[in-house]
């Protein structure tokens, strides 16, 4: 664990202290507890004092089985990944439906934290209409060599963080050989008419105002390059010289490992203020 922390092969070399003693990990003189347990029932969180569990090990995705960290003591689990029953919750979208009553809730996939934003602005604006996209055996094939088009389960879980777009967005991805920062090419049919310029002005003000710190705004020629350093917001949504009335610029790329974390991170600190553990 020492050395994987410290030499990460996409985000660099960490300069801090790591270290492991005593069967803890220490990072930055900062012990963590390490557990071995296959069955998440079996963490005594209590013993810890850890009442707020991130569930990162994409296997307890559902609630039945994030539950079992309640049983260890937790007081609530939050699935860093899509959850085909748990409540979902994205920043600076609907974090106004939560309720202090949900034990186990998600924070949606990385692409959803960066679809769900911009599809909100768009559809406080407008409505969106579009249809559904299945999987294909074309996952299996080697990304080391070529770019696979793959279904993303994002535009459901839009849905279900804004109820108003269920049903209406279709989603795909591609599979490219980076080992970090994807791109959301967002296509649109408004309801009523709106220019190039509107459309890009509106996002900019969301950008500033409602969205600040959770979504930015550049009119920039981005590459992945550029956007492995951007580690202080979860999106960047480019506009750049398409038709008018058309939102389809692959611009809007996202800084998706650590900007994801700090979207999980964001939404742990709301919950437990909204539960008053803060």
């Amino acid at each position: 664990m020492v050395y994987m922390f410290k030499y990460d092969s996409v985000h660099g070399r960490f300069k801090g202290s790591i270290e492991a003693k005593n069967g803890k990990l220490y990072v930055e003189g900062k012990p963590i507890s390490v557990y071995q347990e296959k069955d998440a029932a079996n963490i005594k969180w209590s013993e810890t004092g850890a009442a707020y569990i991130v569930e990162s090990t994409g296997v307890f995705t559902t609630t039945e089985k994030a539950s079992a960290h309640l049983k260890g003591g937790a007081k609530k689990v939050i699935i860093s990944a899509p959850s085909a029953d748990a409540p979902m919750f994205v920043c600076g979208v609907n974090l106004d439906a939560y309720d202090s009553k949900y034990t186990v809730i998600s924070n949606a996939s990385c692409t959803t934290n960066c679809l769900a934003p911009l599809a909100k602005i768009i559809n406080d604006n407008s409505r969106t209409v579009d249809g559904p996209s299945h999987k294909d055996w074309r996952g299996g094939r080697a990304v080391g060599n070529n770019i696979i088009p793959s279904s993303t389960g994002a535009a459901k879980a839009v849905g279900k963080v804004i109820p108003s777009l269920n049903g209406k967005l279709t989603g795909l991805s591609f599979r490219v050989p980076t080992v970090d920062v994807s791109v959301v090419d967002l296509v649109v049919r408004l309801e009523k008419s709106a220019s190039y310029d509107e459309i890009k002005a509106a996002v900019k003000r969301a950008s500033e105002g409602s969205m600040k710190g959770i979504m930015g705004y550049t009119e920039e020629k981005w590459c992945r390059q550029t956007l492995l350093a951007t580690t202080t917001r979860r999106s960047l949504t480019g506009c750049g010289h398409r038709a008018e009335q058309e939102l389809c610029e692959a611009d809007r790329v996202v800084r998706q490992r650590v900007g994801y974390s700090k979207r999980v991170c964001d939404l742990l600190v709301f919950v437990a203020k909204k539960d008053g553990a803060l």
